[in-house]
């Protein structure tokens, strides 16, 4: 996978000129994939592609969904570890990674998080909005967690949900008393986890009349989505309004990070708090009724794509997320890669797709 290694070798990580080496890499990933996946053969085939050199555009390549991948386990060959989706909807995707993927997206993730200047070597305490790792949970939101609080010496973690007997319970009352001890130290506080157990601190705070004052350098990072308290979604400006009412945090010490365990390319929130698309992915808004890519500024399904793994076909893989993407013009900060706008979800009845035949296709195949 020699082209992988270069485009993930890549030191700007939003490089507009690298379409060509983008295209050709994941053509290579393709000709792995269905030498190695009879699954995802047989899908490509059913939808009429069958070598890389039917590929003219990342539009041409055959796409997964991830409803899909949530009831049928892929693989491409060996792999060392498993990362599994939360399953907010009943099921998850369990998604293997070897050795080399993991070595490109470790690549990857201290580009862009260099980019952002959030690799610092000054220590910080981290306050996790997420789960506490525990060797029943398998999440790539706990793992990925976990990873960010690496980007400075970690001092201390201290995490919302702990594993019980029960499942994981929201220690909310810990989160606070951990807060009064550490407004009073020097070392920064980085907050990192699901935005809606952070939104749902700040009223907890605010409903008590607990103000704090968090030291010079606190960051809150945000991601995981809102998960299954999206009714609950709070717009951008009341969460930068309660963050700086409740901790003191400023707007610009606030980024948010999107992804997926199908697709897991880093997306950064640039000060303008837009993701801007790096060089090592693409995406394609398309079309819900005939699936064709939309231009930039139309509202449609999010179809992802990168060459990262290769040992599972999350090449092109088709979301339930609506979105819009934009010309970088369009943000303040000077980023020329377009970005995307994630608009919502619509609900799994109503999505079809270019793969929305691959069950059919797939009949007869050992889940």
């Amino acid at each position: 996978m020699k082209l992988r290694r270069k485009l993930f070798s890549s030191k700007d990580p939003y490089d507009c000129s690298r379409q060509e080496l983008f295209l050709n890499a994941c053509k290579e990933n393709y000709d792995h994939l269905i030498t190695h996946c009879d699954d995802y053969k047989k899908i490509s085939e059913g939808l009429g592609v069958h070598s890389s050199d039917d590929i003219k555009s990342t539009a041409d390549i055959p796409v997964l969904t991830t409803m899909l991948m949530k009831q049928h386990d892929f693989r491409a060959g060996p792999y060392i570890i498993i990362a599994s989706s939360s399953g907010t909807s009943g099921h998850a995707s369990h998604i293997p990674f070897e050795l080399s993927s993991l070595w490109s997206g470790l690549k990857m993730c201290i580009r862009i998080t260099k980019f952002y200047g959030l690799i610092s070597p000054k220590p910080c305490r981290y306050i996790v909005m997420g789960y506490k790792p525990h060797h029943s949970n398998t999440t790539a939101v706990t793992k990925t967690a976990y990873l960010t609080t690496m980007l400075t010496p970690a001092i201390s973690r201290k995490y919302i949900l702990k594993h019980t007997k029960d499942g994981y319970v929201p220690d909310f009352d810990g989160i606070i008393e951990a807060l009064r001890k550490y407004e009073k130290k020097k070392a920064p506080v980085r907050f990192m986890g699901f935005p809606s157990y952070t939104f749902f601190l700040f009223q907890i705070l605010d409903e008590r009349g607990l103000y704090f004052k968090l030291p010079k350098g606190s960051k809150i990072m945000l991601g995981g989505g809102w998960k299954q308290f999206y009714r609950e979604a709070a717009d951008k400006e009341t969460f930068y309004r309660m963050a700086k009412k409740t901790l003191g945090v400023d707007e610009e010490n606030i980024v948010e990070f999107f992804g997926a365990v199908e697709h897991p390319i880093l997306y950064t929130s640039c000060p303008g708090h837009h993701f801007h698309v790096p060089v090592y992915s693409n995406i394609i808004i398309r079309d819900p009724d005939t699936l064709e890519p939309l231009e930039h500024g139309k509202t449609g399904l999010v179809n992802l794509i990168s060459p990262l793994c290769k040992a599972a076909p999350i090449l092109s893989v088709m979301t339930d997320d609506l979105g819009i993407l934009h010309d970088g013009s369009e943000c303040t900060c000077g980023l020329d890669a377009p970005f995307l706008e994630i608009i919502g979800r619509v609900a799994p009845e109503n999505i079809k797709t270019c793969a929305a035949g691959a069950a059919d296709i797939l009949k007869g195949v050992k889940v």
